[in-house]
């Protein structure tokens, strides 16, 4: 069972009207770093990629890594085959046609190089959309699978594989939604504080990555109602129609990891099209269909949202929005 090691927000003071869309990575017992986007609000022009550095489960002064004239969005840490730090996030007024840049850094984290285009010339969106690569251990080991997903028109999810070591992509196959469950999808405006461009679309999006031995398999945030699930055989080459898992899925983001060989997935379990963001709940499975809830980590009437889930050193740490208002972080132990 997990019990709570500590409970901190990221910053000890936001600099700016509003933050969204956290990242996690654990270097080491004592060090979390955390990166977010913000600014006066989600797709305006002025929102930056922040970092902070926290110590020992204390917040900490965040540090503005990239802006520009152009809005920010999801940024996504992780580590390069030889451990450096790598950093992707988006850039573009319009999400439907963003670019991906990376950054790295080889001092843990104190100084990143300028960023670069991921993929040359693309718009919409390569690498990891929100949550982290995959590196594959037991089918093509070594392998990295990005969970991405596009949306220019019907939303659609797809791994974004990588043989080199995050230098070079190649897309998967695209997962979407059957026709039933794209048009029985509720496309109204809800009282979210979200980027208008968000609320037409309708599909799947911003999927997390597990492996076990029957393969690789995503979760996937939805427009129908319930997080969906799609399977690969062949280490994210080619993947499955989705299909439907019990947990329920209000159209927001969802992240996951596995500790011990149980998989633990963070979400808001409220079903409906742009339900509310709240509670923001820990789920496990030993299935990846039939989630049971661990805890709420967060319920009162307000908005707490994508979380991102990793699993460090016999640990499991969980950030999520804190109602646009600073970064909650939480180290869980066994």
């Amino acid at each position: 069972m997990l019990k709570r090691a500590w409970t901190a927000f990221a910053c000890t003071k936001l600099p700016c009207a509003m933050c969204h869309a956290s990242s996690i990575l654990p270097l080491d017992e004592h060090t979390v770093l955390c990166a977010f986007f913000g600014g006066s609000f989600e797709g305006k022009s002025d929102t930056a990629i922040w970092l902070a550095r926290m110590t020992d489960g204390q917040s900490a002064e965040p540090v503005k890594l990239f802006s520009s004239n152009e809005a920010h969005w999801n940024p996504v840490l992780f580590t390069y085959p030889d451990g450096h730090i790598g950093i992707i996030f988006k850039v573009g007024d319009v999400i439907a046609s963003w670019r991906s840049y990376f950054a790295e850094s080889f001092d843990g984290g104190l100084t990143f190089s300028a960023p670069k285009e991921l993929v040359k010339g693309d718009f919409g969106g390569r690498g990891p959309v929100r949550n982290q690569p995959l590196v594959l251990k037991e089918h093509c080991p070594g392998r990295y699978l990005s969970p991405a997903s596009l949306e220019d028109g019907i939303w659609r999810a797809f791994a974004d594989i990588s043989d080199d070591g995050m230098r070079t992509f190649r897309k998967s196959n695209e997962v979407t939604l059957s026709k039933d469950e794209l048009n029985a999808t509720d496309t109204s405006e809800k009282d979210i504080a979200v980027s208008a461009q968000s609320f037409k679309g309708r599909g799947v999006i911003q999927p997390t990555f597990w492996e076990d031995p029957d393969g690789v398999h995503m979760l996937l945030r939805s427009t129908a109602g319930f997080v969906m699930r799609s399977d690969s055989k062949d280490a994210g080459n080619t993947w499955c129609d989705p299909y439907r898992t019990d947990v329920p899925n209000n159209n927001s983001g969802i992240d996951l990891d596995v500790l011990n060989g149980r998989i633990y997935l963070a979400c808001n379990p409220v079903k409906g099209n742009w339900g509310q963001r709240s509670p923001i709940s820990l789920l496990s499975s030993d299935d990846g269909i039939h989630f049971v809830k661990e805890e709420d980590m967060d319920s009162e009437a307000a908005e707490f949202s994508y979380p991102c889930v990793n699993a460090c050193n016999e640990a499991l740490y969980v950030s999520y929005t804190y109602k646009r208002k600073n970064i909650r972080v939480i180290k869980f132990t066994v």
